[in-house]
């Protein structure tokens, strides 16, 4: 339709001329063609007539082709996924033995954790071209955009692929719960149900005779959200887990990422690894890139294991900040870093990596903890050992200073999960129980006893060593901060 525009256009502004010419009153005429052009148009560019989505290896791309050994911390996730990807390098064996090829892939997992690297490798893996959308850009108040922008979608893969030379496509669907979640929760609002109703037509229709086998690939970190008809097979037959890397995994990440920057014979990538616990990938290649950017202001040659600390705790806290307490609210600040510190490392010997009291993002002071190993599950032992850490900083301030501040609040409230967590998994008095029919009452009182309990083990704790905290908070009163060797230096306890 598109081709005969211009003829239309000829065709109309010379019948316009020939009507002026003759006397006859045009601009009615103007009018409507000017209210019909804009129309057109609007249709045309805002309704999914242009839309087009990002692809991989295209015109003007810069950015080097990932591959699978680009990916760190996911070896579980990158074997599932090459398995499940077979089907498109192997076709003849796909026939010979009967096979119906996956149609879908799901990448599920926390943010930051390569869902779309793994998506671009697996493009590079098989040889496919590569295209990628998210979820948002399928959804509008328009009712039917949504279902042409899918079919688009993989119309444009299909195109690309043959414009490459390739025989297979992946198409790569970011935060697809956005328009694959469950159908009837939008009422009133039915663009929703019809996007994911073509986007379930579109993977239906894949089969191994197609000119360009496409495999559509999807990541989303909420998978509870998606409706049943897109998980089941013949739709995604393969679910992947991407989950946070262990500590292998993080040391691999650490290592992808100092590739091209130069580090100091003092850093030990393998006790940064430890000392992240919970990081992300994403998390890690911040970590790293903040630690070069704090040895460029300092006009540093080379990356230090000092750079490396702070840019832990500034990416779990932040930048500092220029908030400057007064003397007295200072004094409490160390009183109750010093009594978390002294708990943690009583309780767990080498646990603590650092104690500040400079302000970062909202915490005023803070004490940062490392493990030796990556922990999964916990014992009752362990759990209260974290929950007298926890009450340990406003029991220091009731010890030192006579009362308690609101700087415990956050405390407070991990203390009493922790203690919900014990009750709830039959760690406590109560033996076994059941959450749906335990009554509140009885777990308040349960969560209460065992609270009270370890307020006064953590008391005992920290008033036999006054003088040890005495010390403690002075020395962080003059510097703001311990490293974790110089706060066990203070304590004189030998690490075990």
């Amino acid at each position: 339709m598109m081709r005969y525009a211009p003829i239309a256009a000829g065709v109309g502004a010379g019948s316009v001329i020939y009507l002026a010419w003759r006397g006859v009153d045009v601009l009615p005429i103007l009018f409507f063609a000017g209210i019909i052009a804009v129309l057109a148009y609007y249709g045309n560019n805002k309704l999914g007539g242009k839309t087009s989505f990002a692809v991989m290896g295209g015109e003007g791309e810069r950015q080097p082709a990932i591959v699978f050994d680009d990916i760190g911390g996911q070896e579980v996730a990158k074997n599932e996924l090459r398995e499940a990807l077979e089907f498109i390098r192997d076709l003849d064996g796909i026939r010979r033995l009967g096979i119906r090829p996956l149609k879908g892939i799901l990448l599920a997992g926390p943010p930051g954790t390569g869902k779309t690297l793994l998506a671009k490798a697996a493009a590079r893996f098989t040889d496919s071209a590569f295209v990628g959308a998210s979820g948002s850009e399928f959804v509008e108040m328009y009712v039917g955009v949504g279902a042409q922008r899918v079919r688009q979608l993989f119309k444009q893969a299909r195109g690309l692929a043959r414009k490459q030379g390739k025989a297979s496509a992946i198409v790569f669907i970011d935060e697809i719960e956005v328009l694959g979640g469950k159908r009837g929760q939008n009422s009133g609002h039915l663009e929703y149900d019809q996007t994911l109703n073509e986007l379930l037509v579109q993977m239906d229709g894949l089969a191994t005779d197609d000119e360009v086998r496409v495999l559509l690939i999807a990541a989303t970190n909420r998978a509870d959200m998606l409706d049943p008809a897109l998980l089941r097979p013949g739709r995604f037959d393969r679910q992947v887990q991407v989950d946070l890397p262990d500590k292998t995994g993080r040391l691999q990440i650490l290592g992808l990422h100092t590739r091209n920057k130069p580090l100091a014979a003092d850093v030990d990538l393998g006790a940064v690894a430890a000392d992240t616990f919970g990081f992300s990938g994403a998390h890690l290649e911040s970590l790293v890139n903040e630690a070069a950017i704090a040895a460029l202001r300092e006009g540093g040659q080379e990356v230090t294991a000092r750079h490396l600390k702070g840019a832990i705790d500034k990416v779990i806290l932040g930048e500092k900040l220029d908030r400057l307490p007064g003397a007295d609210e200072k004094r409490r600040i160390a009183v109750h870093e010093a009594g978390h510190a002294i708990a943690g490392e009583l309780r767990r010997p080498g646990s603590v990596a650092s104690v500040n009291v400079a302000a970062r993002g909202k915490a005023l002071g803070y004490v940062r903890q490392t493990q030796a190993d990556d922990l999964y599950l916990h014992t009752a032992d362990q759990l209260k050992d974290k929950i007298v850490v926890a009450l340990a900083g406003a029991v220091a301030e009731d010890i030192v200073l006579g009362g308690r501040s609101t700087g415990a609040g956050s405390d407070f409230q991990q203390a009493a999960a922790l203690a919900r967590q014990l009750v709830l998994g039959g760690m406590s008095d109560l033996g076994i129980v059941s959450a749906d029919d335990l009554p509140q009452g009885t777990l308040h009182m349960a969560v209460a006893s065992l609270l009270q309990g370890l307020e006064a083990e953590t008391h005992a704790l920290l008033a036999a060593r006054r003088d040890t905290l005495d010390r403690v908070v002075a020395v962080l009163l003059e510097n703001e901060g311990l490293s974790g060797d110089e706060f066990r230096a203070l304590l004189s306890v030998p690490v075990q």
